[in-house]
């Protein structure tokens, strides 16, 4: 497996991102169209794409700048063939890395209270829920915003 990394121009991403879109237009049922309004990729210009041994786009995730020194993790996401192996981990990784690099110092994000698997590999990567959820997820009770230190 091979992390790329790269922008939403690349010509894997919008297959990736339809097969997300999908797996959670099922997941969160009538709250789907609440959710997508805030999942564009426009704004995201830092991608990184997981690559099987074929050179097969498996999964994704991206950052995008939220404010002077944070970043927001959006669009993770690993096809359900590739799942169970840790690689959604290690593509949260690289992001962490690359926004590092890019001098964020705080991660944050939004996931569902029925993204379970999702929370699991947040909190096992040191994300803690936030007292209080950024912006549109503002007084959601189905959303759960996380944040991580980068210092």
């Amino acid at each position: 497996m091979t992390l790329l990394r790269t922008t939403p121009a690349h010509p894997a991403y919008p297959q990736l991102i339809r097969e997300l879109d999908a797996f959670l237009a099922v997941t969160d049922g009538d709250d789907h169209a609440f959710y997508d309004q805030y999942n564009g990729s426009d704004d995201i210009k830092h991608v990184v794409l997981l690559l099987d041994e074929q050179g097969k786009a498996v999964g994704c995730g991206a950052i995008k700048e939220f404010a002077t020194r944070t970043a927001e993790v959006k669009r993770m996401y690993v096809a359900e063939s590739a799942r169970g192996r840790g690689l959604a981990g290690r593509i949260l990784t690289e992001l962490e890395g690359w926004a590092r690099e890019l001098g964020y110092r705080r991660l944050m994000l939004e996931t569902g209270t029925r993204q379970t698997a999702a929370l699991r590999l947040y909190e096992k990567h040191g994300y803690r829920r936030m007292a209080e959820n950024y912006g549109p997820y503002a007084g959601v009770e189905e959303s759960v915003c996380m944040e991580k230190r980068l210092d």
